[in-house]
């Protein structure tokens, strides 16, 4: 396991933003997209977004939860007030959305089954937990073994060659 930096245990609330991430993964593995899901909130503010990952739905590249998360949250002036959960470790595209706007602090559901730009978030002074959730980590598991040439197209690794 990658040596992760967890500030303490959850709190109630990132708890909750971590179960409404998980709740997106298991829809879009539902719709037969790649099950990762997020949220974003706060305490004052509650849940202000929620997304899963979109890619294979919409067919755009780019829509990983984080960002279609992050793009649900419209336009904001309180970035800096926000925690972000994702069910997986965030890849450098969405970590660097994170890191675009500043979001202090974000939550991992889990990172064994990839362990994302978790380096490069916290370069840039955000607070990681990682959470290693059984739930997500199973989810993402038994989708890999469905799926391997889907999971290896998402994570940008070339089809093998017959």
């Amino acid at each position: 396991m990658h040596n992760a930096v967890v500030n303490g245990p959850l709190t109630d609330f990132e708890i909750r933003l971590l179960e409404e991430a998980l709740e997106q993964a298991r829809r879009s593995y539902a719709e037969g997209g790649i099950p990762i899901g997020s949220a974003l909130g706060s305490e004052a503010l509650g849940i202000v977004a929620a997304g899963h990952n979109e890619r294979v739905q919409s067919g755009d590249t780019t829509a990983h939860a984080e960002v279609v998360c992050i793009r649900r949250a419209g336009r904001r002036r309180d970035w800096h007030t926000l925690t972000l959960a994702s069910t997986l470790s965030p890849c450098i595209m969405c970590s660097g959305t994170a890191i675009l706007h500043r979001i202090p602090r974000v939550i991992i559901g889990e990172h064994r089954s990839f362990f994302g730009a978790e380096e490069l978030m916290r370069q840039h002074g955000i607070s990681l937990a990682a959470a290693d959730d059984q739930r997500c980590r199973e989810l993402m598991e038994r989708f890999i073994r469905e799926k391997p040439d889907l999971w290896n197209e998402d994570i940008g690794i070339p089809p093998l060659k017959p």
